[in-house]
């Protein structure tokens, strides 16, 4: 299934950064016709990985682990929590109750280096990839499934190599301890959030994460202090609809992902004070917006009804909005232009002037998706290093000025594989319904050109033609036009 953030292309801090917005899981293909070939030629997607870097891959495969590097934590009863059915599993997690007020995260990440000799043609391949792109009829991998979805990969009652951290918190959620290191670690249980969100209503939660709702709590507190700016929007998701064919819902984001999200952001900013301290890394940035910006969602805000006092911060604001009512909807989706600017900054001589995420309201890098991001594996080298007070790998240093690049590309690649798939099913989901009428909500106003409004069935967003159109405005429109070779969608507004 592809997935995106309202509207396509992702507005949120999960769906821009890969935080917490887990891959999907196993997909099925469409009938003849209906698959999403035309987006994998357009964009230019490799179909098959180079054989010498499969046959790489399985060499390293079938030698033995090197344990007497690693720490023995396979006692630790480490447990996944991903989408349903998911094969790439990154993160293992436990959370447990410290002796007196405080608590002990255990994180263990999938150890990719172990997997990939720098310079080899597996990593030569990894790196002109970038990251994993989901398409509906199945993904284009950054890592042969061989690593992936099976030896990398961190699978029930298995024993697999690790970046393990280990990260204390105080009583209020705060670190007061990081500790990262190589490890063996074997998994006990795979969990999926529908799985464990039923079992926090009707109780039998896993003992591993019993923890996990007071802490993701914490840490959710902690972030409007911070003044991270999350929108919390649903997502447009397109999955097979039983007959062959596709068809878009709209997935609003379970409690448990947040809380399990905390624990990858968490891990993500001790991760960046680690880079900043000895003053050599790579961080996901985000700059801080304008205070005219600010100043003009918050006008905007108070004009769509929505309570927003000045002062307050963007954090506040937003965290107690509701996106499923309209008006709040247009204020999450105008907010967008407050995370503008992302990209990566690496640094090899001292900390950086630029260092913070606007979303996450802190420094943070990418550590806990080796698997389908490639800075991640770079990341852990610079904080394994780091934490052994040893001297940062020579390749991940010469490496880490074409990280930025890199990974600025596949982000750009991944946010149009995204925003082709969202739109190709809108137009396949309406191509037989031109001339019907739909309630809609406008998400951004026409201001003399055309607007943009959502439809809630099924889930649309597109162009709407039409004058005076408002924000947070209430509206029908009709279709008139839907075009599956062009992907176009287009309503105007019914008067």
């Amino acid at each position: 299934m592809a997935a995106a953030r309202v509207p396509p292309g992702g507005t949120g801090v999960a769906a821009a950064d890969g935080i917490g917005a887990d891959p999907p899981g196993p997909l099925l293909a469409g009938r003849p016709g209906l698959d999403f070939s035309a987006v994998r030629a357009e964009l230019g997607l490799p179909a098959d990985y180079p054989t010498t870097a499969l046959a790489e891959a399985e060499q390293t495969v079938a030698q033995p682990l090197a344990a007497g590097s690693r720490v023995d934590a396979t006692d630790l009863p480490l447990v996944t929590v991903d989408p349903s059915g998911a094969k790439d599993l990154d993160q293992a997690v436990l959370v447990r109750r410290r002796d007196g007020r405080g608590f002990r995260v255990h994180y263990a990440i999938a150890d990719v280096a172990a997997y990939v000799a720098p310079g080899g043609a597996l990593d030569t391949e990894v790196r002109r990839r970038g990251q994993t792109l989901y398409l509906p009829d199945g993904n284009v991998p950054l890592h042969p499934t061989r690593l992936s979805e099976d030896a990398a990969s961190l699978l029930p009652h298995q024993v697999r190599a690790a970046v393990l951290w280990t990260i204390d918190l105080d009583g209020d959620g705060l670190p007061v301890r990081v500790d990262v290191r190589r490890a063996l670690v074997r998994s006990v249980a795979q969990l999926d959030y529908e799985g464990v969100q039923r079992s926090l209503r009707f109780g039998g939660v896993h003992p591993s994460i019993e923890w996990l709702p007071v802490v993701g709590r914490l840490r959710r507190e902690q972030a409007v202090r911070r003044g991270a700016i999350e929108l919390g929007l649903p997502e447009q998701q397109v999955e097979p609809d039983g007959a062959g064919g596709w068809r878009l819902v709209l997935r609003p984001r379970l409690v448990v992902e947040a809380w399990n999200a905390e624990i990858s952001l968490l891990t993500g900013m001790c991760a960046a004070e680690m880079m900043l301290a000895a003053g050599v890394g790579v961080l996901r940035t985000v700059p801080d917006p304008e205070p005219e910006t600010v100043a003009g969602l918050r006008r905007s805000a108070n004009r769509l009804g929505v309570d927003w006092p000045e002062g307050t911060p963007p954090s506040a604001a937003l965290a107690d909005l509701d996106p499923v009512r309209p008006e709040a909807l247009a204020v999450h989706v105008a907010a967008t232009r407050l995370l503008r600017g992302a990209g990566y900054t690496a640094f090899g001589d001292g900390a950086p002037a630029r260092a913070g995420h606007a979303g996450i309201g802190a420094s943070y890098a990418h550590v806990t998706a080796p698997l389908r991001r490639l800075v991640d594996r770079y990341s852990a080298e610079v904080c394994l290093a780091v934490n052994a007070d040893r001297e940062v790998p020579a390749w991940v240093r010469a490496a880490l000025a074409e990280l930025p690049s890199a990974m600025g590309s596949s982000d750009r690649v991944a946010g149009q594989v995204e925003r082709a798939c969202i739109a190709q099913a809108q137009a396949w989901s309406l191509s037989q319904r031109v001339g019907e009428e739909f309630p809609a909500t406008v998400l951004r106003a026409s201001n003399g050109e055309a607007g943009e409004v959502f439809v809630a069935d099924p889930p649309v967003i597109a162009r709407c033609l039409g004058d005076g159109l408002g924000e947070g405005q209430r509206v029908r429109v009709r279709l008139v036009g839907a075009d599956p070779t062009s992907r176009d969608v287009v309503f105007e507004a019914v008067a």
